[in-house]
């Protein structure tokens, strides 16, 4: 396979001259750090009192990594990156919202994401935080009384639960069961994002509690790994003996993780061993040993492939090679957020793989804390901004406008 990561005219050809301009604009900002410190400050407190900067946030930051206010609003874009055989990944961006009516509202949402999803020709795979379904403290607490060898094969201690407590992660239960009943029903695949380490352990428990009951035959139901974490490696390989044990089929998305300096705060303020590895190698390297493990057609797995790393996508792509994949196999998707790394997906379609788009919707306030972490990943992932920017210069120097 010819696969190149520099073709800038296959990776905008989506994007009109105007919007590359934008978003040379946005990419430049972007790489200021003062600049995005001064944002993130400033935005929420905007918002609370009511200034006029909705309009300012929907023609720049919410245009570039959004896929517009509404359900409705992201048939467009889905339309437009069809035309180029790039899918989509629908996910709901509103989080941070506690109460049963709350859990029960974003429940109900999920369930019209599915259906539409349903409808559409490109959209095979829609995304759930289970912290918008979910109290975060009684993950917490679940978490604190988990045993992992319990945890691999879907089982989790509720001994420590008040009776009330019980009922609530009953409820939530019934939320997942209720979606991943939708998901089978219209052959839709539900994406279940990771969460902080200190409650991610309810998390997988129930995603392979709900993996035994939907992924009989093809999966419905992915969890999601974050390889950055030195021992999800260990749980991949140790989650899907269990699968192969129990006749079920594992779908994983493999990501590097999103929440480092927040795990490594945590980590020495609770005196505890730190979960990250210690460095950008060594996460590479976990990465890259997942994907190898999971794409091994011995090991009867479904993956997506969600990385803005170029030489971790090459190396998927090898694999399939190596293993005699089709390079439209089911078994395997590429993703990217919406807003980066066109580059990557772009040039993935045109060379015939699944290639997708991670795309968030919301109305703006409640999309904002998603908006805020693609800000601060700009700015403070070593060199992200600068790759971006400079293919973007690059395609609008090709174009010489």
């Amino acid at each position: 396979m010819n696969l190149s990561f520099e073709d800038t005219q296959t990776a905008f050809a989506y994007k009109s001259d105007k919007e590359l301009k934008n978003a040379r604009f946005l990419f430049s900002s972007m790489g200021k750090e003062w600049l995005v410190n001064l944002g993130l400050a400033i935005t929420p407190w905007a918002l609370k009192v009511g200034l006029p900067v909705k309009g300012i946030i929907r023609k720049t930051i919410f245009q570039q990594f959004v896929g517009g206010e509404t359900l409705e609003k992201t048939s467009a874009v889905a339309d437009k990156l069809g035309k180029f055989d790039v899918k989509i990944i629908l996910d709901y961006g509103v989080e941070g919202k506690e109460g049963e009516a709350n859990y029960d509202e974003a429940t109900e949402i999920f369930i019209k994401v599915i259906q539409y999803a349903a409808s559409q020709p490109n959209i095979p795979y829609m995304s759930v935080k289970m912290t918008g379904l979910a109290r975060f403290a009684l993950l917490e607490k679940l978490n604190d009384a988990a045993n992992y060898n319990d945890v691999v094969e879907g089982k989790l201690s509720l001994e420590g639960l008040s009776p009330q407590e019980k009922t609530e992660w009953e409820n939530v239960e019934k939320r997942i069961d209720h979606i991943c009943k939708e998901a089978q029903k219209t052959k839709v695949g539900v994406l279940i994002d990771a969460e902080d380490s200190w409650i991610q352990h309810p998390v997988d428990a129930l995603v392979t509690k709900m993996m035994m009951k939907y992924n009989q035959t093809v999966p419905v139901i992915y969890n999601t790994a974050q390889l950055y974490r030195h021992d999800r490696l260990q749980f991949i390989k140790d989650n899907n003996e269990f699968a192969k044990k129990s006749q079920f089929t594992n779908g994983m998305k493999l990501v590097r993780g999103a929440y480092l300096e927040k795990e490594r705060e945590r980590a020495i303020e609770k005196n505890y061993p730190d979960p990250i590895n210690p460095d950008k190698n060594a996460t590479d390297h976990e990465y890259n040993a997942a994907v190898e493990y999971c794409l091994n057609p011995a090991n009867n797995m479904y993956t997506v492939v969600g990385s803005h790393n170029e030489d971790s996508n090459k190396f998927a792509v090898e694999l399939m090679e190596k293993y005699g994949m089709a390079k439209n196999s089911v078994n395997v998707y590429f993703s990217q957020l919406y807003g980066m790394s066109d580059n990557i997906t772009f040039n993935l379609a045109k060379e015939g793989c699944n290639a997708s788009k991670y795309l968030p919707f919301g109305p703006i306030k409640d999309v904002i804390p998603y908006l805020m972490r693609r800000a601060q990943e700009n700015s403070s992932v070593s060199g992200q901004t600068g790759r971006e920017l400079g293919l973007i210069k690059k395609e609008i120097q090709r174009r010489g406008i």
